[in-house]
């Protein structure tokens, strides 16, 4: 999984870009143009609330001076805007603790720069096996001069809309990009293999399975339902926030979560919280390095709370060519071309396994047809099987 994209799409990229530069004209997108149906059909409509006053413009529109990325990418960079698109956001917030992850997705020498500006963009997704480059242009929706969906608390940088615009162009539409799980975009930003796991279902190994997930650089993140009826002080129900860090302290006694609300504000505000009395029994060099009291979103919780207050854990393991450039612990992979047959080999449901983890089950093997175990370095057995497409 880890060739990027193909050398006849990159190439198509920078045959465009080199066309609008000797041209001297923007870039205009006629696969996914400025008009009702990019946006959606249903909420976000011709003729809906949604989209009554809606613009389209470009960045040098919206502010003076625009900027692709402001210094570097950071999980602070993902303000959520009026897309129910937390999942994908969320994902890709925890993306960027992940520099190399990061560039394949988001390839470098972009920028708003005049000599190389041309209103054209491009941004790459693993999709049925393989890198696929998105190209996009520059128009973005706004309303009221501000922009609609996803921004940046830095007005002027541009890298997360227009990450969030080529995500919209591969699934049709902004409005396809509402609800949805974060380990669809985990798989979709490094080829990676999810896992879901449902935390009102008592697991034993948890801590153990987030502990080597961080180990393994494995992307994380983390849902209330909708649903939910307990009060959560400060959490959102049917939401989505990524989990970007855990601290075992005090002989490991002391277990906490670092998580952040992809709308850039409305924070946890119980134990351990950014004010929180608890941050006074720690030491001041351990406090002054992880209690920030800033209103962006991310905050500490006690492990406890967190399996008291969210319904599932997802984590997303990489593939051994990205962890060996994220210097993490390498899987050996073995990948297959096939396809499942109607009426032959097709077919199969999926169910819950012990523990809460997610297996996929299927009925009708075709012949030749077998069940792979995973065995992992702990000496662990995976049960059920894994299926990636």
């Amino acid at each position: 999984p880890g060739r990027l994209g193909s050398t006849s799409q990159q190439k198509r990229y920078q045959e465009l870009k080199q066309q609008c530069l000797q041209q001297r004209c923007l870039f205009t997108d006629p696969a996914f143009d400025a008009v009702p149906s990019s946006l959606g059909y249903w909420e976000l409509g011709l003729g809906s609330e949604n989209t009554r006053g809606l613009e389209w413009k470009r960045p040098q529109e919206i502010c003076r001076y625009p900027k692709f990325i402001q210094e570097k990418m950071s999980r602070t960079d993902v303000q959520q805007g009026g897309l129910g698109d937390c999942w994908f956001l969320a994902a890709a917030a925890s993306l960027t603790l992940y520099p190399q992850l990061m560039q394949k997705v988001v390839p470098r020498g972009q920028s708003f720069e005049r000599a190389d500006y041309a209103g054209i963009f491009h941004f790459q997704f693993w999709q049925y096996g393989q890198w696929v480059d998105v190209v996009v242009d520059d128009r973005l929706p706004v309303k009221n001069g501000e922009l609609v969906f996803v921004r940046s608390p830095e007005r002027d940088e541009f890298w997360m809309p227009l990450l969030e615009k080529a995500y919209a162009k591969l699934n049709g539409s902004y409005e396809a990009m509402k609800g949805g799980y974060m380990n669809e975009a985990f798989v979709d930003f490094t080829g990676g293999v999810g896992e879901s796991y449902q935390l009102k279902m008592p697991n034993p190994e948890l801590l153990k399975i987030i502990r080597t997930a961080v180990q393994r650089r494995s992307l994380m993140g983390a849902y209330i339902n909708v649903s939910e009826q307990r009060i959560s002080p400060g959490l959102v129900k049917g939401h989505a926030y990524s989990v970007t860090s855990v601290l075992d302290h005090r002989g490991k006694k002391l277990k906490l979560l670092r998580l952040r609300n992809p709308w850039g504000q409305v924070e946890w505000n119980g134990r351990w919280s950014d004010y929180s009395p608890l941050w006074t029994e720690l030491g001041p060099q351990i406090r002054e390095r992880l209690q920030v009291r800033k209103e962006d979103g991310e905050f500490w919780m006690q492990m406890d709370d967190f399996l008291r207050y969210f319904d599932a854990l997802e984590i997303c393991s990489l593939t051994p060519d990205l962890q060996s450039e994220e210097k993490g612990i390498c899987w050996n992979v073995n990948s297959f071309q096939g396809r499942w047959s109607t009426g032959h080999s097709a077919g199969g449901y999926r169910s819950l396994g012990r523990g809460g983890k997610r297996l996929c089950l299927m009925e009708g093997w075709g012949e030749g047809l077998t069940s792979p175990g995973l065995t992992d370095r702990l000496g662990g057995v995976n049960e059920g099987c894994c299926a990636s497409a």
